[in-house]
């Protein structure tokens, strides 16, 4: 009998505390619409966040409950667009493809480096000391942090700088996120040519550093008959909402570190 008035008051206890639960998640259940689990498996899980939300879960949320376009997930393109379209009953919206881009044209050839490093293999690593190995301090360091974070596989190093792949980019941003030197770019694919060059520098100044390096002569500027090219602290830049992808600036570069999207 000793023990067993406890064991009522533990047994009635629990039983009260499942009726409450219960009764609880009876008053506070929110209804969660199908549509949100249905458009979350559509989408590639990368979380990568480029779509402006804090993942996949929550952009189907944002695009069931909100209102949010369904064209916004780059890794999944119009693929995904389009089965989020079906899942809604709603026309797909299209996707313009998208790739990022490495702006350093600085390879083994033309970049001249300032110490040798011997620490730990990492451009983040190497980036503490110094702003970098190289006398550029606005280059690739190459050594493949960027790379390591893709799981398209669509970033390699070639000749020590990194080089991306647009036919795998799936433009997520990741490879932009992790570059020390903050080199890397998310650009349309289409129609579009690139300055290989984030230099700061003046044009003695690049030149010295960098043989492939822009030079701020605005020759490009001169040439591009839309007007898409503009050379501001020595450095080119193109609007992409003016460029038609003509290559004039790319013919008229005369250390050839304006590269059309193909190569």
């Amino acid at each position: 009998m000793t023990y067993l008035i406890p064991v009522i008051i533990l047994g009635g206890c629990g039983i009260l505390a499942g009726v409450l639960l219960t009764v609880a998640a009876k008053l506070f259940y929110v209804e969660v619409d199908e549509r949100v689990d249905k458009i979350s498996g559509v989408l590639p899980q990368a979380n990568c966040g480029s779509c402006g939300y804090a993942g996949c879960a929550d952009y189907a949320d944002a695009i069931v409950n909100k209102g949010a376009p369904t064209n916004l997930c780059r890794p999944g393109g119009s693929d995904a667009a389009a089965k989020i379209a079906q899942i809604l009953g709603t026309e797909a919206q299209s996707v313009e493809p998208m790739t990022a881009v490495v702006h350093c044209n600085g390879n083994c050839n033309a970049a001249k480096k300032s110490f040798d490093f011997d620490g730990v293999q990492s451009c983040k690593a190497v980036k503490r000391f110094y702003g970098g190995d190289g006398l550029c301090k606005y280059g690739c360091i190459g050594l493949g942090d960027c790379a390591a974070v893709c799981e398209r596989d669509a970033i390699s190093i070639v000749d020590g700088v990194a080089r991306v792949d647009p036919s795998k980019c799936g433009a997520c941003g990741e490879c932009a996120s992790v570059c020390p030197s903050q080199i890397i770019s998310i650009k349309p694919r289409k129609k579009r040519v690139d300055v290989l060059c984030s230099s700061a520098d003046n044009g003695k100044v690049t030149k010295m550093n960098c043989s492939n390096g822009c030079i701020g002569c605005k020759i490009c500027e001169k040439k591009c008959p839309s007007g898409a090219i503009k050379v501001e602290n020595f450095h080119a830049s193109i609007n992409y909402d003016l460029c038609t992808g003509c290559g004039e600036c790319m013919k008229a570069c005369p250390v050839k570190v304006i590269h059309s999207c193909e190569e």
